[in-house]
């Protein structure tokens, strides 16, 4: 892939259009925002606000992370659940590198989950965000944390450590950045990875993941394929559902995107679904069955 200056669109890669009474509901809604926190640094207009759906990290236009509190759902931003996936595959990875923090809870989960755990560095260009994440959305530094205020290419063209796992969360207000899709990104990852280490992203497609016109899987998932032996693709059908029912009383997606976590590795892991692993997910109240059921063999 050539290395070009351009933001991913998410809503430039949808292939229906919504249907119009449940986009009115959507261009409708306003949400009581009370703000708790405001700053303006290098780049971005960051706001904490509160609202009848949660708590939530807001750049800009977007909110970037949070917690949702309904009587439908209450946790994380559902799609970064997928996240906690890796636990079923590998329990016993001891090194982790996390680029963009958001609220910090899936620091704070994986240090319960993994119990080798002897690093967990954590990339992000915002200066403010640990501040942020502890105040307000109750993020507790593991053991051996490490912040690195850094450009995550950046950091991962420079970087000699090696890591079990790698999870890369990078949308923006805009969209996602190409230069995580590039070669030279994908080749840094590579070598930021142990032989059978991890890497997940979360991107974005339309749901309709086998038609030709998905743009996606059409013109840039082929690169994961290109540099990983296995890539396991779950849809965003779960943290969709969450989504529009929390924020909107939806029962369906309504915008024809979905989030799309790869989890790509050299190694053949299987997905252990063994009580003892499900039940310590669980144990952080999150039902990770249900997303496990959204995964798709591309």
């Amino acid at each position: 892939m050539e290395n070009e200056d351009f933001v991913l669109i998410p809503e430039e890669l949808a292939i229906k259009e919504p249907k119009a009474e449940l986009l009115e509901i959507i261009n409708n809604k306003t949400f009581n925002d009370k703000t708790l926190y405001e700053i303006e640094s290098d780049f971005h207009n960051i706001k904490v606000v509160e609202n009848e759906v949660g708590r939530f990290l807001h750049y800009a236009d977007t909110y970037q992370a949070g917690f949702i509190n309904t009587e439908f759902y209450k946790g994380n931003l559902p799609y970064i659940n997928y996240f906690l996936i890796p636990y079923l595959m590998n329990k016993k990875i001891e090194n982790i590198l996390l680029i963009g923090l958001g609220s910090g809870k899936i620091v704070n989960d994986f240090e319960v989950l993994f119990e080798d755990l002897k690093s967990f560095d954590v990339v992000d260009l915002e200066e403010n965000i640990v501040d942020i994440a502890e105040k307000f959305f109750n993020f507790k530094h593991p053991k051996n944390f490490n912040f690195i205020l850094q450009d995550g290419i950046t950091y991962l063209r420079n970087n000699k450590k090696k890591y079990d796992l790698i999870v890369v969360d990078v949308a923006n207000n805009d969209g996602i950045d190409s230069r995580f899709l590039s070669d030279e990104y994908f080749k840094s990852v590579k070598k930021s990875l142990k032989k059978d280490g991890i890497f997940v992203s979360n991107m974005c497609a339309s749901p309709d993941f086998t038609n030709k016109k998905n743009i996606f899987f059409k013109e840039y998932f082929p690169v994961y394929k290109e540099n990983f032996k296995n890539n396991l693709v779950f849809k965003g059908n779960y943290s969709d559902k969450v989504y529009y029912k929390a924020f909107f009383n939806i029962d369906e997606r309504v915008i024809d995107i979905t989030n799309v976590i790869i989890i790509s590795s050299d190694n053949s892991y299987e997905i252990q679904k063994n009580n003892d692993a499900i039940n310590k997910i669980t144990s952080l109240d999150i039902n990770i069955e249900n997303y496990l059921q959204d995964f798709s063999n591309l």
